[in-house]
């Protein structure tokens, strides 16, 4: 006969994070990834208990387009902020498929050796729809693992062209990887992707390829420059490296920590953070409405009627959205 596992308790779920144990740390994300409003509820009590505890760490977003080596990139940067005797969590979320909603959920395979080491962690999770290229519960299960005492986040976004939006709302600072020697570096880059990015790195610099990376690193620049100054007074770097030979990791972590201190010393961190916190009460808020319209019955019941009659042309969809707003907010 099944046998029902025992539900953690608030308290056995803080102390738990709080001693930096990963089995708990691990069904604690679960727990505020799960849309059951019993473990949201469960979920919200243990976040209010461990929040003293976080802020404490350096949150970077990465992100690239598809083929650039984001996971062999984070493998061997991870190796060396662990190096450093630095504890680090990367929470790397795979694409969910928008036609059966699975995930390949497999970043720990292709990330086996910081997968073993003893001063990471890593977490796949599915981005599901969210457009932002990052889970929806992605900031809760920041909080947990900066409860658990990591130093160093790592957020791998999809990358595959969704808006980066929501990834730059979330971390300290957003890196752009990119590749060189695929015609036109500019060609098809959102000019408002590179307007977000705190640094810019061209990936796989070695071989042939080191002159290739070498031009479009000019020409990232050039393109920068026709940017409009940044409120902050920091200007992106753009830098090259090999993730195969190691060449160049140095020097991107030593730009990732010349901007922390310039943007403390500005004042800029601590302020971006606290609108981040706004913005993502507001997003929550968003994102609830949403999920409670959805599932409601009558509303569930009404739009499939009404998405028939457009399909027929029998009624606009702006009148059908009205009717369906109408029926949310009086019934």
């Amino acid at each position: 006969m099944y046998k029902r596992r025992k539900r953690l308790t608030v308290e056995e779920y803080v102390n738990g994070i709080l001693k930096s144990d990963k089995i708990i740390l691990s069904k604690a994300i679960t727990l505020v990834e799960s849309a059951l409003e019993s473990d949201n509820i469960l979920a919200e009590q243990v976040l209010e208990k461990i929040l003293p505890h976080t802020g404490k760490s350096i949150r970077i977003g990465i992100t690239g387009v598809p083929g650039v080596g984001k996971s062999t990139f984070i493998e061997v940067f991870g190796q060396l902020v662990t190096a450093k005797n630095l504890r680090l969590a990367v929470l790397a979320i795979d694409p969910s498929s928008q036609r059966s909603g699975g995930s390949i959920l497999g970043d720990k395979t292709r990330m086996s050796t910081l997968a073993t080491n003893p001063l990471a962690y890593i977490r796949p999770s599915a981005s599901g729809s969210s457009l932002g290229g990052v889970g929806t519960k992605t900031r809760e299960t920041m909080l947990l693992c900066e409860a658990a005492g990591f130093e160093v986040i790592f957020i791998e976004t999809v990358g595959v062209g969704q808006s980066e939006t929501t990834v730059k709302s979330m971390v300290d600072f957003f890196m752009l990887l990119m590749l060189a020697g695929a015609g036109d570096e500019l060609q098809g880059i959102k000019k408002g992707i590179m307007e977000m990015a705190d640094s810019i790195v061209i990936t796989k610099a070695d071989g042939d390829n080191k002159v290739k990376c070498e031009r479009a690193r000019r020409e990232y620049e050039n393109a920068l420059h026709l940017f409009s100054p940044s409120v902050t007074g920091w200007y992106p770097p753009v830098l090259t490296c090999s993730a195969i030979h190691n060449e160049g990791l140095e020097e991107i972590w030593g730009e990732i920590e010349k901007f922390t201190t310039f943007m403390k010393k500005k004042g800029f961190f601590q302020k971006n953070r606290q609108h981040q916190n706004i913005q993502w009460m507001h997003d929550i808020i968003s994102y609830s409405l949403r999920q409670h319209f959805y599932t409601n019955e009558k509303i569930s019941k009404l739009s499939r009627a009404l998405e028939k009659d457009i399909e027929n042309q029998k009624i606009p969809s702006i009148s059908a959205a009205r009717k369906l707003l109408d029926e949310y907010f009086h019934s």
